[in-house]
């Protein structure tokens, strides 16, 4: 039997990268996927790849740093959808400068993104899931959370702001049957780190134990795992997807 039979996901950021391949994998595993991104273009191509499984999709294109859009966006869905059962917050800008640099506007646009269209998000569907008394939201963070990195302070700040009310909101949902996690990937081969050159990924594997940069698949199936039926006594926990990097 799927892990996800019947059971609703919505995924933001769903587009490329992380956010895609959860997607994927999620309606592989039985989900039905609504899928987020910032244009319509991204989510109903995503979307479309999804209907190829066999699985219904939901195409919404919508910025999740605007908190009354996302508030329509979520009403339409559950419109549409009936119910969300699984709720992954992935959406996430970079705007990398040193901090003496950086604009208001830099630290506005990550942190609005970033922590605050979670906070959206989540709040728009947890009375759903409350009413359910289940459901599963997990937060894609980041190891920058946990240990920083010099010209990204917005961004750390943004992952370690997802810790935190990842812990908060555990708490408030558990006993209604609602887990809440987070995931800290650490380098992961995606549109984000395609830039790099070739001198510095190779810099950045000396670091990582298992010896390679991660692939957006290997976040996908930590996310599974934590949308799952095995997962259904974790909440409240940062499971790091890094190949043992901040270990």
């Amino acid at each position: 039997m799927s892990q996800l039979a019947s059971q609703v996901a919505v995924v933001t950021g769903a587009g490329r990268g992380i956010g895609r391949a959860i997607a994927l994998k999620f309606a592989a595993a039985g989900a039905d996927v609504v899928c987020v991104s910032r244009t319509a273009e991204n989510s109903e191509r995503v979307a479309s790849e999804i209907r190829a499984l066999g699985r219904k999709a939901w195409a919404v294109a919508v910025d999740v740093a605007d908190t009354a859009a996302v508030g329509s966006a979520a009403e339409k869905i559950l419109a549409e959808s009936g119910r969300v059962d699984i709720l992954i917050n992935n959406a996430g800008v970079t705007r990398d400068t040193l901090l003496m640099r950086m604009s208001e506007s830099d630290w506005d646009a990550v942190l609005d993104t970033n922590l605050k269209g979670a906070f959206s998000f989540t709040k728009a569907f947890s009375r759903s899931m409350i009413k359910q008394r289940s459901g599963r939201i997990i937060n894609v963070s980041s190891v920058i959370g946990l240990i920083g990195n010099a010209g990204q302070c917005n961004y750390a700040a943004s992952k370690a702001g997802l810790i935190g009310f990842t812990k908060s909101i555990a708490r408030e949902l558990a006993s209604r049957g609602i887990t809440v996690n987070a995931l800290a990937p650490g380098f992961i081969e995606t549109d984000m780190t395609s830039g790099l050159s070739d001198a510095l990924k190779a810099e950045l594997v000396k670091n990582i134990p298992l010896g390679r940069i991660g692939q957006s698949e290997d976040v996908a199936e930590a996310a599974l795992f934590l949308a799952g039926p095995g997962a259904k006594y974790i909440t409240g926990q940062v499971l790091t997807v890094d190949g043992g990097m901040v270990m």
